[in-house]
């Protein structure tokens, strides 16, 4: 007899996961703060995916300090559009200079 379990890793709606970073343009360089916005199936291919994306960016390295999942919209911006665009199956990275 086949069912699904009820426990926190059932979701209603996509996992839209927020990677909080710094990201380096330059070997040595200052870094740049990030917000990461993605779907993804969990925080293992969240972190890749987001490493992935950073990478064609032209990040040459980053730190990942923080993940986490958003689970309502934000209202303001720019989380609000990146948060749609990460449901539409999108990477959104959010630099703060």
């Amino acid at each position: 007899m086949a069912h699904n379990p009820d426990n926190d890793n059932n979701f209603d709606t996509p996992m839209v996961f927020i990677i909080i970073a710094k990201g380096y343009e330059e070997e040595g360089g200052e870094g740049v703060d990030l917000h990461i916005l993605l779907r993804a199936p969990d925080d293992d291919s969240a972190v890749r995916e987001a490493l992935n994306a950073l990478s064609e960016e032209g990040f040459v390295e980053a730190d990942l300090d923080q993940i986490g999942m958003i689970n309502d919209a934000p209202d303001e911006e720019p989380h609000a559009s990146a948060y749609q665009g990460a449901l539409e199956g999108e990477i959104a990275i959010i630099r703060f200079n």
